[in-house]
């Protein structure tokens, strides 16, 4: 099993959500999050120079089984890009184990 961690723009949230959804993953977490980017300059309107270094973004966390690893990935490559900086990341890392907790189940059939 592996787990995906991405960090897209909000604003690619529905897209990603849809993409994945049409190729078969419809669990996931997701939360908002603010992180700090690479531009040092802040962007000015009316006068004020307002912030631009902490940024709204969206982490979704997903688990599923192995021979979904690639599927997700591109899922999420390809809806979530716009090809400017910032666009995102994604982390892929293994899972060991998982149990169901109503049935007490464990591996990969707790994610059906």
């Amino acid at each position: 099993m592996k787990k995906i961690e991405t960090i897209i723009r909000k604003s690619k949230f529905r897209a990603v959500k849809e993409a994945l959804h049409e190729v078969g993953i419809n669990f996931f977490s997701y939360w908002d999050v603010t992180g700090l980017g690479n531009e040092k300059e802040g962007h000015v309107y009316r006068g004020v120079t307002y912030s631009t270094s902490d940024i709204q973004r969206r982490h979704l966390s997903i688990v599923v089984n192995d021979d979904f690893e690639d599927v997700a990935v591109n899922a999420i490559l390809t809806s979530a890009a716009t090809g400017e900086v910032g666009d995102g990341k994604i982390f892929v890392s293994e899972i060991q184990e998982s149990y169901r907790i109503r049935t007490g189940e464990k591996g990969s059939d707790t994610l059906k």
